[in-house]
């Protein structure tokens, strides 16, 4: 029987590739084209080779619930929650349409869900109690140089006085007083009282140094006349007395050049129970671009983005606090680019990668390193390649998460640079001195790669352009499996749909891996036609599923404590070999820093395993985690969902 289904499947394969050669013996380039197109597809779909590769499916969701996907993450009741906002597109930002849709791969449906705020580049993650954090957004749509009509740019706002803050409105004048040029802000700023030094020795009072706040400013008309060249200061209309004498503005150059995205102050949980957003006290800093990373104390930090004047957060970073729902400054000043990718570590300090979305100085807290939060003590790791490229990289925990081994892979040059690198790099935090050392190579370099760890240990790395943006046609139609036992990349099914700059990837609870958004800045190689947003979904199958059978798991506690143990039904126990705990992804810009593989201790019974989860909270964050279990052949279980209190 085997001999006659083989006899059948090469005969199948000869009478494909005889129609491939037939077609190209007409003498039809445009023949020939079809014929291998069409044997490529026949290929592809064989039992044979998704067993070996894998395969791509694409979804396209019916017109009325299409997207821009910024933004998407995984809730413990299985459905996505796919977030567009304006979805990086200005006429739906004044128009204030803002999107959100929540999908269910196993049923197929689609919900629109009210979204309260332009939620187009904001950060998230997932808290303890199931919900996910949504903070920061957009204010503001940038200004490229040509569309700038009046002069504008930072008015720093000083006040002098120890004994109370000042007030300024908006729409408060400031007029230079020597370039005598009026601006007016554009929000209101509440800037603190100035702070009484003293000599540490003698007690004796030294200055005040003052109280700041910061504007944004535009000339009260247009043209290139009301821009002002250098420094000046700023006296401020309707301020009198004490206030008048004490408070005062400074402003550098106010131009027509390019103006930034604004950011905003409101945060919000999405309850995927009752499919809403619930509004929380908004942050003390505005935010556009920014992470957030769960701290030790299971509060949340918020930092970098892009402020509500369009300038990076100053290093100012701060929590949330699940249980209050409101947001406190943490102790001293530390700046990163926008996205940071930054992720707790099993000792309760934080580890930066050098991973970072795009804006920030080419200069400023661009190494990677360790970061004690405590005493704000920062700490390089050396070794790191091509570091001048690590914008739009990707980085991942590898699986397990114990042996605390990241893999920071490709990235570009800061800005619209068309430099990338095919590097990956890895660090052991666990090494006495860690140290980056170079993975194995890609084989083109890679801004944006989407990756996904995978139940089985590894890790899927895909798509990504050359250039800037997808820039020059260099969308990267590949993907590959990372083995960490190997270290070494297998090359798996291309994927059929290009992604770059926001594009995101995120594992199913049913082992699949879900594919989202794309935003090419052109459409053709020579970089004529403006680029389209994609609002199609693809499903990445592993050639895992495509094996003879797979491990079943049900039953089971809802609830497992850290350093408890629960045990779970299963018909194939004696081939079970593993099981992981994974945190649910969300991801933006190449950030995902949610995701890990958490390693279970295991024991089988004859039609049970036991599972124990590990004691250490930094390891294992309060929450909700996809359960699998694999057997003999890495094949893994669908995912119990287990919320660990």
């Amino acid at each position: 029987m085997k001999d006659r289904a083989g006899r059948r499947r090469a005969r199948r394969l000869a009478i494909g590739a005889a129609v491939v050669l037939a077609l190209a013996g007409m003498n039809g380039p445009w023949l020939y084209r079809f014929g291998t197109e069409q044997y490529h597809e026949y290929k592809i779909n064989q039992p044979e080779y998704k067993a070996r590769n894998g395969h791509w499916d694409i979804v396209e969701f019916p017109k009325q619930f299409r997207q821009n996907t910024i933004h998407a993450a995984l809730l413990h009741t299985g459905k996505i929650l796919l977030i567009a906002g304006s979805g990086n597109n200005q006429d739906n930002f004044n128009a204030k349409r803002f999107d959100t849709r929540i999908w269910d791969p196993a049923k197929g449906t689609i919900k629109k869900i009210s979204t309260p705020k332009d939620l187009f580049c904001t950060g998230h993650t997932q808290l303890a109690n199931g919900n996910l954090l949504i903070a920061g957004g957009t204010k503001r749509y940038e200004k490229l140089k040509g569309d700038v009509t009046k002069a504008g740019g930072l008015m720093i706002v000083h006040n002098e006085s120890p004994d109370k803050p000042v007030t300024v409105p908006a729409g408060t004048k400031f007029t230079g007083k020597e370039n005598h040029k009026t601006f007016v802000s554009k929000d209101p700023v509440v800037v603190e009282r100035a702070t009484k030094v003293f000599d540490k020795k003698t007690g004796k009072f030294l200055r005040n140094d003052p109280g700041l706040g910061r504007i944004y400013v535009e000339a009260e008309r247009r043209g290139k006349r009301y821009e002002t060249g250098t420094q000046d200061n700023y006296r401020i209309a309707g301020l009198k007395g004490a206030d008048a004498r004490n408070t005062y503005g400074i402003a550098q150059k106010l131009a027509l050049d390019k103006k930034d995205f604004q950011g905003i102050r409101d945060a919000f949980e999405f309850d995927p129970v009752a499919e809403k957003y619930i509004k929380v006290d908004p942050m003390e800093e505005a935010r556009w671009y920014p992470t957030l990373t769960t701290l030790s104390d299971g509060k949340i930090l918020s930092l970098s983005g892009l402020d509500e004047i369009g300038q990076l957060v100053p290093g100012k970073n701060e929590v949330f606090d699940p249980k209050t729902r409101k947001w406190a400054y943490t102790k001293g000043v530390r700046q990163f680019p926008t996205y940071p990718a930054i992720t707790l570590m099993q000792n309760g300090k934080l580890f930066y990668s050098g991973s970072n979305a795009g804006y920030g100085p080419d200069n400023v807290g661009r190494d990677p390193g360790i970061w004690d939060l405590a005493s704000n003590r920062f700490t390089k790791i050396p070794g790191m390649s091509d570091p001048k490229l690590l914008e739009t990289s990707g980085t991942v925990l590898l699986p397990p998460a114990q042996n605390e081994k990241y893999m920071v892979i490709g990235g570009g040059g800061v800005g619209e640079s068309e430099r990338s690198s095919n590097h990956t790099r890895i660090v052991d935090l666990l090494a006495k001195k860690p140290r980056f050392r170079d993975g194995p190579r890609l084989e083109k370099g890679t801004r944006y790669p989407q990756y996904s760890i995978l139940p089985d240990d590894t890790v899927l790395v895909s798509g990504g352009s050359e250039d800037y943006r997808g820039r020059g046609d260099s969308n990267i139609l590949q993907a590959r499996i990372y083995d960490g036992g190997t270290n070494a990349f297998k090359r798996v099914a291309d994927p059929l749909v290009g992604r770059n700059y926001h594009s995101g990837s995120i594992l199913l609870p049913d082992g699949r891996v879900m594919f989202f958004g794309s935003d090419s800045l052109y459409a053709d190689k020579a970089n004529t036609k403006p680029g389209t947003f994609e609002q199609r979904i693809e499903i990445y199958t592993p050639p895992y599923l495509y094996r003879d059978s797979r491990p079943s798991l049900s039953g089971g506690p809802k609830t497992v404590k850290r350093g408890g143990s629960a045990t779970f039904s299963t018909a194939h126990a004696s081939a079970v070999r593993a099981a992981r705990l994974i945190r649910p992804s969300a991801s933006t810009h190449v950030t995902d820093v949610d995701q890990k593989s958490i390693a279970l201790k295991l024991k089988r019974s004859e039609h049970t395993v036991t599972v124990t989860v590990p004691k250490n909270r930094n390891l294992v964050e309060s929450g909700w985690y996809m359960l699998f279990v694999t057997d003999d052949q890495g094949t893994p279980s669908k995912a119990q969902w287990v919320k660990v209190p």
